[in-house]
């Protein structure tokens, strides 16, 4: 089982230049900061996913590879590796997912990790995959209210119609949490719908995208998933104060934690961060294999 992560760092200049000309200003949003945890993340994969064969990470450019990195054991991938040149350079996080697949020497089975997800207690593989199937778990709506939501529907059409069957008043949407993803079926949707594909992905977020979704639920609508789910749990800064995530990270109650970054002021933000680094730096006192 290998791991993909995907990272951002909004600090880099080369980065900056890139994405303020794509905006048409110098904007930055949330979705960009970074808090400093990758290291964490890794050192959770080292501890506590340790059947974990390669690591992967997914990134737009060199400049992007934090400099304490051990190439030896952590594989980058740039963007231009596996997605087409006239969509990059590319700031849509749903884009790059559809082409996770492609990266070369990539396993069967894997884990897709957004760099704000953490393994926080021991995992055995069968918490991902049971029997060739992936372990997730679906939640079912009815209304796509938002962006994001129309994000989800767009992929559950796209999965149901790459299968034979027809769009249905509800639409599934997988739980928030790491993605097991199996690299054979990823390919068969790809190849189905890459004219789709194609049409909808885009340098920035739109409505009308797929997102990582449609391979999860491609893998629901085949039969491919257990209807397990993963022992996570979501944390926010918008409803969880410091104290609390640092509790679930000292303490946790589940395998891993999601620390998603809200918008609000850089003071608070720098509140957060300080003390949710500590905690880790107090889990995960160590270096992994991950660093240099």
């Amino acid at each position: 089982m290998d791991i993909v992560l995907t990272y951002v760092n909004g600090l880099d200049p080369v980065w900056q230049k890139e994405y303020a000309d794509a905006i048409g200003g110098e904007a930055m949003t949330k979705r960009y900061r970074d808090w400093g945890t990758l290291k964490y993340l890794l050192r959770g994969v080292e501890k506590h996913i340790p059947f974990a064969e390669k690591v992967f990470l997914l990134v737009s450019s060199d400049s992007q590879v934090p400099s304490w990195v051990n190439p030896k054991e952590v594989h980058v991938v740039l963007h231009k590796d596996i997605m087409p040149k006239e969509i990059l350079p590319t700031f849509n996080s749903t884009t790059i997912e559809m082409y996770m697949h492609k990266i070369p020497g990539l396993g069967e089975e894997f884990l897709y990790f957004n760099d704000d997800m953490f393994p926080v207690m021991d995992c055995v593989k069968e918490d991902f995959f049971k029997d060739g199937k992936a372990v997730i778990g679906f939640a079912h709506h009815l209304f796509a209210g938002g962006k994001y939501k129309k994000r989800v529907r767009n992929s559950d059409h796209e999965a149901r119609r790459a299968l034979g069957m027809k769009p249905g008043l509800l639409f599934v949407r997988p739980q928030h949490t790491c993605s097991p993803m199996l690299r054979s079926q990823s390919e068969k949707i790809y190849a189905f719908s890459e004219a789709e594909i194609s049409r909808r992905v885009s340098r920035l977020r739109t409505t009308e995208n797929f997102n990582q979704y449609l391979f999860l639920d491609y893998l629901y609508y085949k039969g491919l998933t257990t209807g397990g789910k993963i022992s996570n749990k979501h944390l926010s800064p918008a409803v969880h104060s410091p104290e609390a995530i640092c509790s679930n990270i000292l303490n946790p109650s589940t395998k891993l934690i999601c620390i998603n970054d809200v918008h609000m002021e850089e003071k608070e933000f720098e509140r957060y961060r300080q003390e949710v680094t500590a905690a880790f730096e107090t889990h995960f006192p160590e270096k992994s294999r991950f660093e240099l």
